[in-house]
Order: C-alpha cells, then structure tokens, then sequence
C-alpha cells in the first residue's frame, strides 16, 4: 500500500496541525512515561493556550487542541523535559508495556525506553522515519506487540525476538542487541521506504532483513487498558484509571499530578498511577474516582472510543465523541470505535468501527 502524502503531515510540538478548532500539538512521551511535574505543565499550558483539555492518544502520546500561541506552548513543553530534539521530536515514538517492571512480565524493559530515545534522537538519518513509524518494547505479556509497531521486540523464553510489523522474524537477540538492532533496522527502512510511510506498507522486508520471511500470525490485539488496583511486584500499588473518550480535562489532570508519582500515558488511552503506599493509593483513588476517571475493569466506557470528530475535525460529519457517548452500554462484549470520515483516526485493530453518514453511521470495518 503506498503513500498517500508526499510529506509527513504527522504534528509534534512545533510542526503542528492547524485544525477546525485552532492549532493542534502533539507530545511524543517515548514509554507513556512522564513525571507529576511534566503532566502539571501540560496541563497548564492547555489552560494558558488551548482548550483547556488533553487528549489522550494510541500511542501513549498527548495531544493539546486549540493552541492560540505555538510559540508559547512549544517553549513551555521544551522547559518541562518535554521536548528533548527539535530535530527528531516526531520520530521518538516508542511504545512499551505500560507495567514492565513494575507488576508481571518477564523483564524490565523501561531502561531501554531512554536508550532507544536517545539512540534516535543521535541519528540524522532517523529524521526521515517520519512520525508514523514507532518501535515497540513488549516484556513478554503481549501487551504492546500486538499494536503492531513498525519495529519491536518481544520477551521469549529463548531470548528477544525481533519483530516487524508486529509479526516474529524468527531472529532472536540478547539484551545487549536490541537497541543497536532497533536503530539499524530504522537507518534500513528510512534509506529504502521509497513510497512508504509504515514497514506494513512494503511489497516485502527484505531491504531490512534479507532472506527473513515473516510469521504468517502476529499477536494478539489488547484494547482494554489495566484499570483500578494494581499490586506491584516490590508490594506497592498502581492505580490503573481509563479516560472516557481519551479526553482528560486540565482540572483533572492537575489532580493526577497532585498525587506526585510517577505517571505512564497508556496506547489504550488510560493513566497508571504507581509506585504508590496502600493508604496513598487509597486516598488518591477516592479523590480521582468522582472526577470521571474509570476504575472499573467492567466498566462500559473501555469499549468505546472515537476519533476528535466535529467540531475539532473539519472532515468529521458528526460529533462523534458526543455519539459515542450516548451509546455506551450497548453491545457490551464488543470495542466500538467511532470515526467521521473513512481515514478513521485512531482506530484499534479489533472490534467495530462505524463511519459517519451524515445520517447516522454505517459498519466501516
């Protein structure tokens, strides 16, 4: 599938998207992970210059709507750590499992999220990634990789295995190899891609591994982020709490960051809380529940989600976020994810998508 731009339209913190509701910007936090401190700025600078809301995106990044100032904003994400290249702001996508090291899996894979970072951000050539192509860090629990990221590794009993496109190439790697791996396999496809945004768009993978044929199946999809109380491995807590829409208002996310722990942004739009003492988590859980976070692992709300849609979107032909919520409850064993027009923004692998008609919606997958 080739292209359907000849530039990367994709916004960052300082090339931004100028949508139907003002300028759009968009944070790569490479793992999901940021501090109290870097949440409390984001959410000061929505207030100061936008719309006075987060979005929460598939990737585990955040968004910031409205801008009125880009130059303000992009200063003020730059003096909270969250900005760390100009050059390469785009390309640090990294996606990790959110609880790696913390509760389960079979390695820590969170000293890699910084290595690979930096690693990026240290390579010319990986400007021209793009800021579609993202990498993947799966600890073993087959959370992340079946998102199906450009380039990954995967924890197995016989070591790391390197995946393209979210499927095995039957290439195992020790520990000291995955970052140079990941960087060398992004250097291949950033000199190769031609017409190609993504790895999955490419007649074949053998400019990257030559000779390597991929798994005929990939892992499974994950669509429902961890929510409520999570025990750690070292017996502290995390608190899992899912974001209706993936819209986090600045109030709310101020009181996220009042709690002063370390945050991860998940790719199923979620927040963990963690590193947390049972009577911290106890408390913070009852101040956040009221103010529309989900706790709840049978909660509704974590099988919908949509894209911006009107009034935000120009393309969208509905507000879709105001129809999904109105359907929340129904069909309650199936993801539903509402979109206004057919490039279907953010669309989870599995489950429903329903396309906009301007007359209602019809199944688009």
């Amino acid at each position: 599938m080739a292209r359907t731009r000849d530039t990367d339209a994709c916004p960052g913190a300082l090339q931004v998207h100028r949508a139907a509701d003002g300028a759009l910007a968009r944070i790569r936090l490479p793992g999901g992970m940021l501090t109290a401190a870097q949440l409390r700025a984001l959410a000061r600078v929505s207030r100061e210059h936008g719309s006075a809301t987060l979005e929460l995106t598939a990737r585990g990044n955040v968004q910031l709507r409205g801008i009125t100032d880009v130059t303000a904003a992009a200063e003020a994400i730059a003096a909270a750590g969250l900005l760390p290249s100009q050059t390469h702001e785009r390309v640090r996508n990294i996606v990790a499992s959110p609880l790696s090291g913390r509760a389960g899996g079979a390695g820590d894979v969170r000293p890699w999220v910084g290595e690979l970072d930096a690693a990026i951000c240290a390579e010319p050539s990986l400007v021209e990634l793009g800021g579609r192509f993202w990498f993947s860090l799966d600890d073993g629990r087959a959370d992340v990789s079946g998102l199906c990221a450009d380039v990954g590794v995967h924890a197995l009993s016989d070591g790391w295995a390197l995946l393209l496109a979210g499927r095995d190439t039957g290439v195992r790697l020790t520990a000291g190899e995955v970052i140079e791996t990941l960087v060398v396999i992004a250097k291949r496809f950033a000199a190769t891609r031609g017409n190609a945004w993504r790895v999955k768009e490419l007649d074949d993978v053998g400019s990257l591994l030559p000779g390597v044929e991929l798994g005929a199946v990939g892992f499974p999809a994950v669509t429902r982020p961890p929510v409520g109380w999570i025990n750690q491995d070292d017996g502290r807590v995390a608190l899992g709490a899912a974001v209706p829409l993936g819209v986090l208002s600045a109030d709310v996310a101020e009181y996220l960051a009042a709690v002063e722990a370390p945050l991860v942004i998940t790719p199923w739009r979620s927040v963990l809380v963690c590193d947390l003492d049972e009577g911290v988590a106890d408390v913070a859980l009852r101040v956040l529940a009221p103010l529309g976070l989900v706790f709840d692992e049978n909660s509704p709300w974590l099988n919908v989600s949509a894209c911006t849609g009107s009034p935000g979107c120009a393309h969208s032909l509905a507000d879709v976020r105001a129809d999904a919520a109105a359907a929340v409850g129904g069909d309650a064993g199936v993801h539903r994810h509402f979109v206004g027009c057919d490039r279907a923004c953010g669309s989870p692998l599995t489950g429903e998508v329903l396309l906009a008609t301007g007359d209602g919606y019809r199944p688009l997958r």
